[in-house]
């Protein structure tokens, strides 16, 4: 395994931390149990380095992905070491990346990489290290070996979608309840409130079979145009009430439940109350995921897990826009062997 540190980034600190936990676990990974670090990193133990790229492609709330390289003294030989194959590199400071004309660290590491024939170039290096102070005073060196494509999400946003409603999950957060629910391609999540599809979306482009469910025709197929617009399929969207409707064929079983349910007065309801809407949808589609799967919901006030074979595994309060604060739950449930004992 190897030890990769992610520096997340200040929407919420524990939704980030939570986001990058998930991840790495869909990839094969883990959280690291003795994971210090740098300050503002979450350390993941990943299969390999190259799983690195994979984990920062999924990310929303994060910037970069980190490797540790030397510490101490051995940090201008190890530099010089690798100016013999690298063209250019950048030195910066992690946390404070336009402070290195000022930093004598930044300054040593940098002339020990030019003086073995390495070129300092910030704007476009063909690799990236960033110093960081270890809590014994040391100086560490990292090397960034992936980058989160934070624009990626942003192009996604709602004025950029051919069907738009003025309250949708922003595209950053749906990517990262994607993530809370480990999606992994191939695995088949459903939506039973769909909206305007933000939520299926990410777990499309994250290569899941999507199926979703609405009361309103309209948002079905606003939602249908807005994942062709981002190139995601979808296996089935009903309209219908997600309480009694049935998808076709065999699809009667889930990896994740992943869902936004409807709140307040721009949702579609039916003049059933959105407490208890959820309370009557959420267990029936929850009955059929597998065991070890997840149930990702964000709500807004209060959701008991479906049934006693779910373990709350994350509870984080953000706020979505505006005065309004949502909450993230995530439910894991047990293996069958588990709920038995």
């Amino acid at each position: 395994m190897t030890r990769v540190y992610v520096e997340v980034s200040g929407e919420s600190v524990a939704l980030a931390a939570a986001e990058v936990a998930a991840a790495a676990e869909a990839l094969g990974g883990r959280r690291a149990s003795d994971g210090a670090g740098p300050s503002g990193t979450v350390a993941v133990d990943l299969p390999d380095e190259a799983s690195a790229a994979a984990l920062a492609g999924r990310l929303a709330l994060a910037r970069r992905c980190l490797v540790r390289r030397a510490s101490g003294s051995e940090i201008e030989p190890w530099l010089r070491r690798a100016a013999t194959d690298v063209g250019s590199a950048s030195v910066r400071r992690i946390g404070r990346p336009s402070s290195g004309t000022h930093d004598p660290a930044v300054l040593r590491a940098g002339r020990a990489f030019a003086a073995a024939g390495g070129r300092v170039e910030l704007d476009a290096p063909d690799r990236r290290f960033w110093i960081h102070s270890s809590g014994e005073g040391a100086e560490e060196l990292f090397e960034e070996v992936a980058a989160v494509d934070r624009r990626a999400a942003a192009a996604r946003r709602m004025p950029t979608l051919p069907f738009q409603r003025p309250v949708s999950l922003p595209p950053r957060l749906a990517r990262a309840a994607a993530n809370l629910a480990r999606v992994r391609p191939g695995d088949r999540v459903i939506d039973p409130f769909v909206g305007t599809g933000a939520l299926l979306a990410e777990a499309g482009l994250l290569g899941a079979r999507i199926f979703g469910i609405d009361r309103d025709p309209e948002m079905v197929r606003g939602a249908l145009r807005n994942l062709a617009h981002l190139g995601v399929g979808a296996q089935e969207l009903l309209v219908g009430d997600a309480g009694t409707v049935e998808f076709s064929g065999e699809a009667n079983d889930f990896d994740a439940v992943l869902t936004d349910p409807p709140y307040g007065r721009a949702s579609s309801t039916g003049g059933e109350g959105s407490g208890a809407v959820v309370a009557r949808v959420l267990p029936r589609w929850a009955a059929r995921v597998r065991p070890g799967g997840r149930l990702v919901v964000v709500v807004s006030g209060p959701t008991d897990a479906p049934g006693r074979e779910w373990t709350e595994v994350v509870r984080v309060p953000i706020r979505v826009h505006r005065s309004l604060t949502r909450e993230f739950r995530v439910y894991e449930r047990a293996d069958v062997t588990t709920t038995r004992s």
